[in-house]
Parts: structure tokens; sequence; C-alpha cells
């Protein structure tokens, strides 16, 4: 038989988990060492909005909550990636990507504490809104990137899965249309390890998860997500893909999920306390501190400062967020249909007569 086709899939890094250089040389974007630091900077206000998160979770003032612990140097570098005229369809935790894009925490909190003003961004106003269905969202950002290339305008629709996602045919779909059709399209496949209690050996067959952009004809990467400059590198060519023509990318940001997956699971029932231990060893904010470190960029004291800083402006959202008023019961019938049903009418002066009874 002849060969019909072949392939091959490179790995992208630059820094050790211990900060050091792994010898390949580093991008121009380095040289910029004061973007770096203060990516780095926002890589450790997410990591402290977070562990208030998970605390304001434990004690009732806030729904069940995704923590982002371990994936910073990604979400951070995808957001920082893109313009603000591009387009991001998140799923349920990609919290750094989204402040980098403008949503602010206190609405981060909103969404998480029921309330879908949360999805409401007063900035960006043309990402798309939370998805907890799986993958369901790079259907939406293939779409929006068919509509840019119809418009002829330079924009680039971004979306992000985890690995369990990466199995959804939403996925598959959203990547044959970008082959299909050539579109500014970037699907970041977060691969963290686990599809909540599956690990990544249990639900795909595919040697890495970057490979299965090839099905569509895209161009495909697997990186170290837990290396900041690799992440920003990856982003930026496939950003300079999209734009110029050449299609969509797959890339797969290897990376961990240091936390259970949500307030509502407990990882210690299906993951080994070794195999965490070890990924702490790549947690991504000591690998970036060490070697802004060792280029002189960053010291002890200024992340002392920094981070009293981040607790002051973590504890003002939290706040503004606890201090937003209570929305009418009635609000969650509004938004549902142009002409409600009459069986839906009937079920809001229900919601509105039991409220005022009891009000």
């Amino acid at each position: 038989m002849s060969l019909a086709a072949s392939f091959q899939i490179e790995f992208l890094q630059y820094l050790n988990p211990d900060g050091t250089s792994n010898g390949r040389p580093l991008p121009d974007l380095a040289k910029d060492t004061g973007r770096l630091v203060e990516l780095f900077k926002q890589m450790l206000f997410v990591r402290v909005f977070d562990t208030k998160s998970i605390a304001l979770q434990r004690t009732g003032k806030l729904g069940t909550y995704a923590s982002c612990l371990g994936h910073e140097a990604t979400h951070v570098g995808i957001g920082a990636s893109m313009r603000p005229q591009d387009v991001f369809a998140p799923s349920y935790r990609e919290y750094g990507a989204q402040f980098m894009r403008g949503v602010k925490p206190r609405e981060v909190l909103l969404y998480w504490g029921g309330d879908e003003r949360g999805n409401d961004f007063e900035v960006p106003r043309q990402d798309f809104s939370w998805s907890v269905p799986i993958s369901t969202q790079c259907l939406h950002a293939a779409g929006a990137a068919l509509a840019f290339k119809l418009r002829g305008e330079d924009r680039v629709a971004v979306s992000t899965c985890g690995d369990g996602g990466s199995s959804k045919t939403d996925f598959y779909a959203a990547l044959n249309s970008a082959g299909a059709y050539q579109l500014p399209l970037v699907l970041g496949v977060v691969n963290n390890g686990w599809a909540i209690s599956v690990p990544r050996s249990a639900q795909t067959g595919a040697q890495t998860l970057a490979q299965k952009g090839l099905a569509g004809g895209l161009f495909c990467l697997q990186v170290d997500g837990n290396d900041l400059i690799a992440v920003l590198d990856a982003m930026d060519q496939a950003m300079q893909r999209a734009r110029s023509g050449q299609g969509g990318t797959v890339l797969e940001f290897v990376t961990y999920r240091l936390s259970d997956h949500t307030t509502a699971d407990d990882a210690r029932r299906y993951r080994d306390e070794a195999e965490v231990k070890a990924a702490w060893e790549r947690d991504p904010i000591p690998r970036m501190r060490a070697w802004l470190t060792a280029q002189g960029l960053w010291d002890e004291e200024q992340e002392s400062a920094w981070k009293a800083e981040c607790g002051q402006r973590v504890d003002e959202e939290v706040n503004a967020y606890l201090a937003t008023p209570v929305q009418p019961v009635e609000a969650m019938f509004d938004y549902l249909y142009a002409d409600p049903p009459p069986e839906l009418l009937k079920q809001r002066a229900d919601a509105i007569a039991r409220e005022q009874r009891h009000g």
C-alpha cells in the first residue's frame, strides 16, 4: 500500500517547570519584558480572585463555582493575544481571559451567584456569554468567524473548551466548518487532564488533542499551557494565520486542574494524591515568577505589595456584587419569549402574588 497521508504535532515550550530556559530561543515577544510583568501580575490577580470566590461559596455567599486554579497562564495568555474587536466564546472558567477582555470580576460573581445579569457584560459587548453546555460555544464562535469572513472584517473568533469537550460533536463540527470555509477561528483545548471525573486517557484515543484539528484541515499545535511565553507565542501564530486568511487553528494547552472540578465536586474520590502533588510542581505562577526574578524584573517586595493591592481590588468587587439589589421574581420570566405563552404568563402572575404575600 502507498501512503495516503502523514502528520506530526509539534510541542511548544520555552520555560522548564523551574522557570529556567529549555534552550529554545525565546520569541521576539519576550523582549517586551514590561508586558510580561503586567501579565504575570494579572495571573496573580486571577489567583487571588479565585481563592476569594471559593471562600464566598463556602460561606454561602456564592453558588457553585468553577475554580481556574492552575490555568492562569493559559487563560491570561489567550485574552492578552486578542484585539478588542475580536470575539471570545468561553466555557465557564476562563476568568483570566475574560478579565483581559474587560469583563468585571463582579460580573463573574453575579453569574455564579445565580444572577443572569452577570452574562450582560458591560465590556466587551460582542463576546458570548458563559456556556455550561459542553463545547456548544465552539459552534457559536465558528458562526461568528463565518460572519467576519463574509463581511470582510479584520476580526478573529476564539473559543475554548476542555479535554472532554474536544470529544463532543460540537467541537468537531466547528473545526470542520473552519477548515471547509477557511474561517478566522482559533479553538483552544485546555487539556487539564480530567473531564470532571473521567481521565483524559478514558475519553479519547487520540495521541494528542491538538491532532483532532487535522480532520478539518486546520493548523494544529500542542503547547505547554503552564508556560506563559509559549501560550502567547502560540496564540500570536494562530491569530496571525487567521487574520492573513490562512484559516483556523486548534491549540492544545497542556495544563492541570489543581482544584476540584467545581465546588460541588470532590476530586479526591477519583484522583491520586501523588498525581496532584506532581502537578503542583508545574504550577504556572512559580514558573513565571522564577523567570522574571532571574531577569531582575520581579522580587518579593513587589509581589507582596501587588498581592495586597489585588486583595483590596477583589474586596471592592465582592462588595459591589453583594450590594447589587436582587432582581424581582418576575425577571426569570421576562427574557424567555417575545410573546410569552399563556401558561408562562400565569406562572409569572402566581410568582408575583406569592412574593407579595410572603414579601
